[in-house]
């Protein structure tokens, strides 16, 4: 299946292009996103990927759309760097959509899905620790925390006690092999969800360290984009979107100020960093859940930029560390 872009016309919608503005796609991917700002006129645009794979896309873009469009082979992480590098100071709007791709899922030497098998892999930037490394070498212990925290799989325990007992009689190094031990460990298919479907999200989202990669993002974006501009993002897991939705709640909504009696000097003064557009989440249409059934989880949030300066990072990053724990309200 190729990649389609998902919700694609809300995303670029959100964005509110105009000739001048200056862009950053965040995830180039297949570059679905981009070719859609681009047919917007004057406006310029970035793309960032740490997937080597699309460089053959993105070159094609370049070819095309220069000077408009430029790319970047990095993590989204590296946005301020990419921007001082290319000599854009503060930016009009981001977008990125979170997650791994249908390239990516399609391609079974990536070892992304259970249902091709291929080498247990999961590097979105092909280097670094491999899931297959994650799996050998990691204690059990630290295993089942993995699986129960960021792919929220309930029987993470029985899943680490399984892959310790067959990792001391072999290494485990394929997709289908996990699957099938998986399978084994907590019972069969149920419904349309594959029993290893929660540990390969929650290797994954470690390997690539996705949490971390967003939250740094969030925090880079505060500070880059320009009063009113805009930042969408459209993710696909429940921790992604909590994290997105709980940073843009702290940054748009005043804190508990204790006492009204309390000395007025006593009171912090909250100045919102983002105004939320539209306060309740985004899904894709009926109609695209039909034609692409993987934007079925898709959800998307968006907010622009106020001329307050960019609060302190460590608050934020107190306030949003167990993301696990925080109220999950929409």
């Amino acid at each position: 299946m190729s990649h389609v872009p998902v919700m694609l016309k809300e995303a670029v919608t959100a964005l509110d292009l105009i000739a001048g503005k200056r862009i950053v796609d965040c995830t180039f991917g297949a570059g679905g996103y981009s070719r859609e700002i681009l047919k917007t006129p004057d406006v310029f645009l970035l793309g960032l990927d740490r997937d080597p794979v699309v460089q053959v896309e993105a070159d094609r873009l370049v070819k095309t759309s220069s000077p408009r469009f430029s790319f970047y082979q990095t993590a989204f992480s590296n946005l301020e760097e990419v921007l001082q590098q290319h000599g854009w100071g503060k930016i009009d709007g981001i977008v990125l959509d979170v997650g791994v791709s249908s390239m990516q899922i399609d391609q079974n030497l990536r070892g992304f899905s259970f249902m091709r098998d291929g080498p247990l892999d999961m590097r979105m930037s092909q280097s670094g620790v491999s899931a297959a490394d994650v799996v050998n070498q990691l204690p059990e212990r630290e295993l089942s925390w993995i699986f129960k925290i960021l792919g929220e799989e309930k029987r993470s325990r029985r899943a680490a006690e399984a892959i310790g007992a067959r990792r001391e009689i072999e290494s485990i190094t394929s997709t289908g092999q996990l699957a099938q031990l998986l399978e084994q460990a907590l019972g069969p298919k149920k419904g349309r969800i594959h029993p290893a479907t929660k540990v390969f999200q929650a290797l994954r989202i470690y390997v690539n360290d996705e949490l971390g990669e967003l939250s740094r993002l969030l925090l880079a974006a505060e500070r880059v984009l320009s009063p009113s501009g805009r930042l969408v993002v459209v993710a696909f897991h429940s921790l992604e979107d909590r994290l997105v939705k709980n940073f843009l709640r702290l940054r748009s909504e005043a804190p508990s100020l204790g006492s009204r009696h309390a000395p007025v000097e006593e009171r912090s003064v909250f100045q919102a960093s983002f105004e939320l557009q539209q306060r309740k989440v985004m899904l894709p249409s009926d109609s695209e859940v039909t034609e692409n059934p993987r934007s079925r989880s898709a959800r998307l949030r968006w907010a622009s930029r106020t001329n307050a300066p960019a609060m302190s990072v460590v608050p934020v990053f107190a306030q949003m560390a167990d993301i696990t724990q925080l109220e999950a309200r929409s």
